[in-house]
């Protein structure tokens, strides 16, 4: 659902929630036939789809504000340049995506590699379009440690977008085609 310039998603997690819970409505209002189960339970089953999406549009519109911010303060480097002295940072990446995580949590996580090295690129909402293995994007973001208090760094994603760039992928020559 697009509200405003703003897509907004829901988790399939949370959408199995809500079937679940108007599944479990509907079994109990069949067999007790008691009306107050969906004067309530009905408005409760709602809540479980508004809240999720509401949730969502806030952190998007919350990243979008952000990323003029951080097109302004983000240096350009190389992954192999990221350490721990560097926490804080505001930083942009230009690479591939090598690996996908989490995307259907609406919590995505990327490894995304250069020709120096590859770092995880977490994000903490939706990204505005749909990034998949073999994209070349550019990151923009916050280097954080992976853990609170300990781990190596990884991004803290404000922006990934897709960049009309080709990299070429090396070709198993073992392989037959």
């Amino acid at each position: 659902m697009k509200i405003g310039n703003i897509t907004v998603r829901i988790s399939i997690v949370a959408l199995a929630v809500v079937v679940l819970f108007a599944i479990l409505l509907s079994l109990a209002y069949f067999n007790s036939r008691e009306i107050r189960l969906l004067l309530f339970g009905i408005p409760g089953v709602i809540l479980l789809l508004v809240i999720p999406m509401a949730i969502n549009y806030m952190s998007q519109k919350q990243y979008q504000e952000l990323v003029p911010e951080y097109e302004k303060e983000a240096r350009p480097v190389r992954i192999k340049m990221i350490n721990k002295s560097m926490m804080g940072q505001v930083v942009r990446i230009e690479g591939v995506v090598e690996r996908t995580y989490f995307q259907f949590l609406n919590r995505p996580q990327f490894l995304v590699g250069d020709r120096s090295g590859e770092i995880s690129v977490k994000m903490f909402t939706s990204p505005e379009e749909t990034i998949k293995k073999d994209d070349v994007v550019l990151v923009l973001g916050t280097i954080i440690q992976r853990y609170i208090f300990t781990g190596e760094p990884v991004v803290n994603c404000v922006s990934i977008r897709k960049i009309p760039k080709k990299i070429e992928i090396k070709k198993d020559s073992s392989k037959k085609e």
